[in-house]
């Protein structure tokens, strides 16, 4: 019964060991395309839209105070068919001290609620912050650079998003309805 439910469990699950998949369900094989079996033994870092973006991630894995084994974040992924979307990543290592070791991730598409518009990796770091209520100071201390440098990446994603001010652009990110 267990095979069932992992089988046909409505969002995407992998297991990785070291960042590549040994196995996934279907779900995870319809939102990134394909059948489950073609992802045996690919590197997770193929789904990602570059490997700058992957190497960001797996940063993020490694600080502390991402040590609890669990991690989750909403960004952007890439289908086998190159087209970007949005997609909500949680997942938990079985080990605190090897977090790329085995882990059990969930990958679920969210490009229905919220649009995919190109943005670069700067800026897609900006408007995942932004979504966590992190203020330009705040952003500029975690991503090392100035508040005034993170409120031109805004203002790029104002522009981008056309949106008028701060919540709009938050709501327009996040998929809420305006």
């Amino acid at each position: 019964m267990t095979d069932l439910a992992f089988e046909f469990a409505p969002v995407g699950i992998a297991l990785l060991d070291r960042r590549v998949i040994q196995h996934c369900n279907r779900q995870f094989a319809e939102t990134f395309g394909g059948v489950p079996s073609a992802y045996e033994g690919v590197p997770i870092a193929e789904l990602y839209p570059s490997q700058e973006d992957f190497q960001r991630i797996g940063d993020r894995l490694q600080r502390e105070d991402a040590k609890s084994g669990q991690y989750n974040d909403e960004r952007i992924m890439r289908r086998r068919d190159g087209t970007l979307f949005w997609c909500r990543v949680r997942g938990r290592s079985l080990s605190t001290e090897e977090p790329f070791r085995t882990g059990v991730w969930t990958f679920a598409d969210i490009s229905d609620d919220r649009p995919v518009v190109t943005l670069t990796p700067r800026e897609r770091d900006v408007a995942i912050l932004t979504c966590r209520g992190l203020s330009a100071k705040e952003i500029g201390a975690e991503l090392n650079l100035s508040y005034r440098t993170i409120e031109t990446h805004r203002a790029h994603l104002l522009e981008k998003f056309s949106a008028r001010k701060l919540p709009e652009l938050v709501a327009k990110l996040s998929g809420m309805p305006l």
